[in-house]
């Protein structure tokens, strides 16, 4: 078969709306990329940020004393006890504290567990020992907590295997909620630090070596500062989902009370002191993101 040439006064077929659509698109990459992203950030801006934005303005409100209903007028005063009341204050610094103390954990744990997985381990056991490490992440919340809480109970496997050197388990407690967290978020720690290594060219290591760096010299100028970005990065993980983090310390956490538990406690009694309690973590991870961003840790994540 033989083509018909068109004559030159025949114009082309009109490709109909979605043909200059498409050609309208295909001209225009950044038009093409906006349309593509405009659906998930318009989820996040509404669900999320807006979610925010109400518990924000929510925390200006005030209460009735005596039916507990919320009064939409404006006022600081949930802000200004939540400052000035000694008990919103050891509740805020304790949940930091715990958070940094888990971030602290994770990152000693990670380190040597990262180091075997990606330097020392046979490459054929490489992909197997990653998906070891991921496979907690693959049970349930709940049930991973109460198993540290059959752990962690009198008598339990934490009394049985210290039992021989004369000491006891650490029962429910802030140790058992800081237990608890950094085996729940330890995997996120372990990859972003694993991934790090794997890519540590071994030139670098060989080249310290014939300078007669030691082992300690060798990691501390040329090992740490490579790895430190994506430590950082898992400690992202780490902090924040301590700091939020309400289930943990009800269920091994004894008496001791975060700030996930006082807004809990206070949602239905008291909203505009729960929604001011709420922004307390958000603002705290704003800052920890602007802190580590300086360490490049966001461009690991």
């Amino acid at each position: 078969m033989t083509a018909v040439a068109q004559g030159p006064g025949r114009s082309a077929p009109d490709p109909g709306p979605l043909g200059r659509l498409a050609g309208a698109l295909h001209r225009r990459p950044r038009l093409r990329l906006a349309l593509l992203l405009s659906a998930p950030l318009l989820w996040l801006a509404v669900l999320y940020l807006g979610s925010l934005a109400v518990l924000f303005v929510s925390a200006f409100w005030t209460t009735d004393s005596f039916t507990s209903e919320v009064v939409k007028v404006w006022s600081t005063d949930t802000f200004h006890t939540l400052l000035t009341t000694p008990v919103y204050r050891q509740v805020i610094l304790r949940s930091i504290g715990v958070a940094l103390a888990v971030t602290a954990l994770c990152a000693v744990i990670a380190f040597p567990v990262a180091c075997y997985t990606a330097r020392v381990a046979r490459p054929r056991w490489r992909p197997l020992l990653v998906v070891a490490i991921l496979t907690p992440l693959w049970a349930s919340y709940l049930v991973k907590v109460y198993a540290w809480r059959l752990i962690l109970s009198q008598g339990g496997l934490a009394d049985w295997m210290l039992a021989p050197f004369g000491l006891g388990g650490p029962g429910f407690g802030l140790r058992a909620t800081v237990l608890t967290l950094t085996y729940l978020w330890l995997p996120y720690m372990i990859l972003p630090v694993h991934t790090a290594l794997a890519r540590l060219p071994d030139r670098l290591l060989d080249a310290s070596a014939d300078l007669g760096a030691r082992p300690w010299r060798t990691f501390r100028s040329v090992v740490l500062p490579m790895v430190l970005p994506s430590v950082a990065a898992g400690s992202v993980f780490t902090f924040s989902l301590s700091l939020g983090d309400y289930i943990t310390v009800q269920i091994v956490g004894g008496k001791t009370q975060l700030i996930g538990n006082l807004v809990y406690s206070n949602i239905e009694l008291n909203l505009p002191m729960a929604a001011a309690l709420g922004t307390v973590p958000v603002v705290v991870i704003v800052l920890y993101l602007l802190a580590m961003r300086r360490t490049g840790a966001l461009s690991s994540l």
